[in-house]
């Protein structure tokens, strides 16, 4: 029902700002600008979805593996005593935690490519729990919005646009980012729980939540004492040699639990590639709103009002210049990849707005496509309030980023 207010709302605003353009001052592109951006949004959508049906076959036929050769359950069995406080519908010991596990670690380290068929993974595992199959449940919500708070602890991919850009130091933004993107996920934790009534001040989850609190902060510590070469070496092979050692264990299991695993594989596979055909219909409908929305300059007009709400206020704006990253990165992934850049192509790599572009890219992740396809490869209509949580959590990871920035930075 959010998303359907949402989707309506984009095209609305995009049809009266473009309609204030063409007849006030005169724009006569806006309108052939906004059709053409619905057939390339279309195009977008669909190569996305068939740029994942490779990915998510692969991945689906390792994550079924993994369940008959008994790994899931034993991540399963470790991560009982937090989940079943952070997700208490979710049976003590089911499977569908090892792949919420798995999800979530694709995403710290940055494994996009892995995280999505992951999460799409534990998505269908959660939808088989679920009572009202068209209304998303409770642990859906919380799995969404700890993926949509985008906590990464290795951002490799924002480090090397730096160095692309010309960076002198392209590994400065590491520790600023890994804490707004702490801080983003902490936000969303407490919202959903709120939400849900979960209890957070038990000895368990506080112990878990002062864990890994005390890892990132060791993570932070190790990399502050290697050299931007080092970090992108260790970061990058870490993550690569973590993922393939996963692909070999599960292989592994298979084979220790006598399972034809070559079988197995293209069970899960012919999964993968029915889910990437299920979700193009929801990546039409919501990249072509985001589309018609940018396009309208709906956007511009929104990081215009902010810019001049903050000067009346008295308040520095300087990081206004990077806000549009921050602005696109619930809306679409790619295209606050390519405002980061060009921020750091108009302003300087190592200015102030170009640093801080890159740390709004890193500190939250893409609600609404998240949303889409998660939701959408399962067949949910009703999000509930998992889309004002997401977006809660991104605006937490928003002034979190502004306040880091300016700490580090200016």
């Amino acid at each position: 029902m959010v998303l359907n207010y949402i989707w309506i709302t984009f095209f609305l605003a995009a049809f009266l700002v473009a309609s204030i353009q063409l007849v006030f001052y005169g724009n006569t592109e806006v309108f052939p600008a906004i059709i053409n951006s619905t057939f390339e949004s279309s195009k977008t959508a669909f190569d996305i979805s068939l740029g994942l049906t490779g990915v998510l076959s692969l991945w689906m036929g390792i994550m079924q593996i993994g369940e008959k050769g008994g790994v899931v359950s034993f991540f399963s069995k470790i991560l009982s005593p937090i989940f079943t406080r952070l997700f208490p519908d979710i049976p003590k010991g089911h499977p569908v935690t090892g792949s919420i596990f798995m999800n979530l670690t694709a995403n710290m380290l940055g494994l996009d490519n892995a995280a999505t068929p992951l999460g799409l993974k534990a998505m269908e595992g959660l939808q088989e729990l679920n009572p009202d199959k068209k209304s998303a449940s409770n642990p859906m919500i919380m799995f969404l919005v700890l993926n949509t708070s985008g906590l990464t602890i290795v951002p490799i991919s924002i480090m090397v646009y730096r160095a692309q850009m010309g960076a002198t130091q392209p590994t400065d933004v590491f520790v600023p980012i890994l804490l707004a993107t702490f801080f983003s996920t902490l936000a969303g934790i407490i919202m959903v729980s709120l939400y849900q009534r979960i209890n957070l001040l038990n000895h368990t989850i506080l112990l878990f939540l002062g864990g890994i609190s005390l890892f990132i902060a060791g993570i932070i510590y190790f990399f502050s004492t290697l050299s931007r070469a080092q970090i992108d070496v260790y970061s990058t092979n870490a993550a690569n040699i973590l993922l393939f050692c996963l692909i070999i264990g599960f292989i592994l299991s298979g084979i220790k639990r006598r399972i034809n695993v070559y079988d197995t594989f293209i069970e899960g596979a012919k999964e993968g590639f029915q889910t990437a055909v299920r979700i193009i219909p929801y990546l039409v409908a919501i990249l072509v709103a985001i589309g018609v929305f940018r396009a309208s300059g709906c956007m511009d007009f929104i990081i215009q009002g902010i810019a001049q709400s903050i000067q009346w206020a008295g308040l520095d704006s300087d990081f206004v210049g990077a806000l549009p990253t921050a602005l696109m990165k619930p809306l679409s992934g790619s295209g606050a990849r390519g405002l980061m850049v060009d921020a750091m192509n108009t302003y300087g790599a190592d200015s102030f707005v170009g640093r801080m572009a890159c740390i709004f890219q890193g500190s939250t992740d893409t609600t609404f496509y998240i949303l889409a396809v998660y939701f959408g490869s399962v067949g949910i209509v009703k999000t509930r309030h998992a889309v004002p949580c997401g977006l809660i959590a991104d605006l937490a990871g928003v002034i979190s980023a502004i306040f880091i920035g300016y700490l580090f930075f200016n």
